[in-house]
């Protein structure tokens, strides 16, 4: 686990994601004022269910989810989906509790994501897809050097329909 801090006292670590950390992702997930991320886990069970899955997605080799942690409080969480048949390309999703927005969290966060999947899973190739109306995870983007390619069309279901992102991207040099 990598430890990078933006000032002495908001230290931002990343660690696999534990059964136990469903009801804080619940939590954030079901605000009413998170409005651009899919996931929306129904109950504290199923989101229970979900993090149960991520030894074998890990062993797979195809998904490696993540917790945000401020000081060793779960604030979010992230994860990076690595394409099967072309295993050097993933995409990394975020989110962060809306009472840390603004911080530099999901940058930190983004950082330490992308170089374990550069130097320790061999990934070539990283996108960050976001809602056009996610300005704030559009600034996580550029903030960590990420080039805008242009727009996937109908690229995320969200709120029962399919909607168009700006697709981001950073190649390993």
């Amino acid at each position: 686990m990598l430890h990078i801090s933006l000032t002495m006292e908001n230290r931002i670590t990343i660690r696999y994601q534990q059964v136990g950390d469903a009801k804080r992702f619940f939590e954030i997930l079901n605000s009413p004022n998170f409005h651009y991320f899919p996931a929306k886990p129904k109950t504290i069970r199923a989101e229970k269910e979900f993090l149960r899955k991520n030894a074998a997605l890990r062993q797979s080799g195809e998904q490696f989810n993540y917790s945000i942690l401020m000081n060793g409080t779960v604030v979010g969480a992230m994860g990076i989906h690595i394409e099967p048949r072309r295993n050097y390309s993933g995409e990394i999703g975020y989110f962060i509790d809306e009472a840390y927005w603004g911080r530099g969290i999901a940058c930190e966060a983004v950082r330490q994501l992308e170089e374990m999947a550069f130097n320790e899973l061999g990934v070539v190739r990283i996108e960050i897809n976001m809602v056009k109306k996610n300005k704030a995870s559009e600034r996580v983007a550029i903030k960590c050097g990420y080039r805008k390619e242009g727009i996937g069309r109908k690229k995320l279901p969200l709120d029962g329909e399919y909607v168009d992102c700006y697709v981001y991207s950073k190649v390993r040099e």
